[in-house]
This record gives C-alpha cells, sequence and structure tokens, in this order.
C-alpha cells in the first residue's frame, strides 16, 4: 500500500481519487502549511502530487523542504519541456487518476 499526498483546491482536479487505486491510500492537503503538517504527522508518505504548477505550487515546494530536508518525491504534472523546480520530478499533464498511476509506477522502480 502506497500513501500519497495530492496537493491542490478542489477546482484542481482529483476530487475522486479515493479508492481509484487499491494499493493507493491517497490523502489531501489544500496548499503549503497543510501539506507541511500532513508530512510531519504522516512518515509513511510515499509521494506527494502538486496538481497545478502555480506560485502556491512553488511556495508549497518551498515551505515542504525547509521543513522536510529529505522529502518524499514530489511531483508535478507539466507539458513536455517545461522548466521544473529542482528536486521536482514531471508527470505528462493528465487526469488525476492517471497521474496516481503513473507516480505508483515509478516509485516501485
Amino acid at each position: 500500500m502506497y500513501s500519497i499526498l495530492v496537493v491542490g483546491t478542489p477546482e484542481s482536479g482529483g476530487a475522486d481519487l479515493e479508492g481509484r487505486l487499491a494499493s493507493v491510500e491517497v490523502l489531501r492537503a489544500r496548499g503549503a502549511e497543510d501539506a507541511v503538517e500532513k508530512l510531519s504527522r504522516n512518515r509513511r508518505i510515499d509521494a506527494v502530487l502538486l496538481l497545478e504548477e502555480t506560485a502556491a505550487t512553488r511556495e508549497t515546494i518551498s515551505a515542504i523542504r525547509d521543513e522536510h530536508p529529505a522529502p518524499p518525491p514530489l511531483f508535478l504534472p507539466v507539458p513536455p519541456g517545461s522548466p521544473l523546480p529542482d528536486g521536482v520530478r514531471s508527470l505528462a499533464p493528465g487526469p488525476p487518476s492517471d497521474l496516481l498511476a503513473r507516480i505508483v509506477e515509478q516509485i516501485e522502480r
């Protein structure tokens, strides 16, 4: 079982991710403060999915790194060739359920 923290607003999609993949427990965070708190309380998180590329997303990445020197892998869906913040792994854009499946494939390697 993998635990994936999904960070984003309800408008960013992913409202129905729970139960999509039997091997994934979905935890949710709305922003930087919420994400840092969830990571602090749950050391079993295997990956973080940032649902959208915004200024708030970069703030979330920075806050996670400030509080957790060795965070779980951070994933962000961006078009091919788009710049990424350092240390963030790219995912091709797609429906949130597909993004979860691709994260599981990457962390199983």
